[in-house]
């Protein structure tokens, strides 16, 4: 099975845009990318098991397949950033492990719900075809581990409605969404400002992407937005006033599609492992 394939599974429609993205984001230099708690509850799991027992929609399949990816895609960072001899300073390792534990146990539910039906893990190239070394240059290490994480908390937002139809997994992933959640606003605060050593907040206002190369812009597009279910946010009364615009981005947070997802993680995505 090849990469195509396995993306494929996920949204075959952004097959063909997606090989042109990865060019134009490589020779650019991308940060690209892309998507708990310490385990899953076994009763979640459980209930997972039981609706795959009794058939469900393939488009459900599909977005746990995706879901999947990205988790595997996280997992390996931060496996591969721990176990680098020197890069995490031992005031941070703590934080590190703990989300490497926690994106692990992400993925062997996934892969436990899914059985068979699970997609091949991908071999992933963190330095996106050589245009970074996050696992000698710990700034590097962190810029990616914030850009993953906000993709990651997008992502599973975006996918939520077509889990609808199965209630005991969309319990699961909302359950997964909120720790990835909670990951990125603990890496954006670990950050702070890498120019100006300001701290950064754990939100985001408009699309601003914080410490996050410019390259890596996809990721927070869309986060300006200001208008929930026909409703101006930014015109409602605030505790000091009419809100603005930037205090109304930052208290709603805005889902990735999956085609976006896809063309930000694709740059990190290779040839499955054999």
């Amino acid at each position: 099975m090849d990469n195509q394939t396995i993306l494929g599974k996920l949204d075959p429609e952004v097959l063909d845009r997606m090989a042109t993205r990865r060019d134009a984001l490589r020779g650019a230099g991308s940060l690209g990318l892309g998507l708990a708690l310490a385990s899953v509850p076994l009763g979640l799991a459980a209930l997972a098991k039981s609706a795959f027992a009794q058939g469900i929609p393939a488009a459900v399949v599909s977005v746990l397949n995706f879901a999947l990816v990205l988790e595997e895609l996280e997992a390996e960072f931060y496996v591969r950033g721990v176990a680098a001899a020197g890069l995490i300073p031992a005031t941070d390792r703590t934080i590190f492990t703990t989300i490497r534990d926690h994106e692990v146990a992400h993925v062997q539910f996934l892969r436990d719900a899914l059985g068979g039906q699970a997609v091949a893990k991908p071999t992933f190239d963190f330095t996106a075809g050589g245009a970074f070394s996050p696992f000698t240059d710990y700034a590097q290490f962190r810029a990616l581990a914030q850009a993953f994480e906000d993709t990651g908390v997008r992502a599973y937002k975006g996918q939520a409605p077509d889990l609808l139809v199965a209630p005991a997994i969309l319990r699961a992933a909302l359950t997964i969404h909120s720790v990835e959640a909670r990951h990125a606003s603990e890496v954006r605060r670990l950050n702070g400002n890498f120019q100006s050593m300001e701290p950064q907040q754990g939100w985001i206002t408009l699309n601003d992407r914080g410490v996050v190369p410019a390259a890596a812009q996809a990721v927070y597009d869309g986060e300006e937005n200001v208008t929930q279910a026909g409703i101006n946010v930014a015109t409602l009364p605030g505790a000091a006033g009419t809100l603005s615009a930037e205090a109304a981005s930052e208290a709603f947070d805005e889902p990735l599609t999956r085609a976006q997802v896809l063309a930000i993680v694709d740059p990190f995505v290779v040839e499955p492992l054999s």
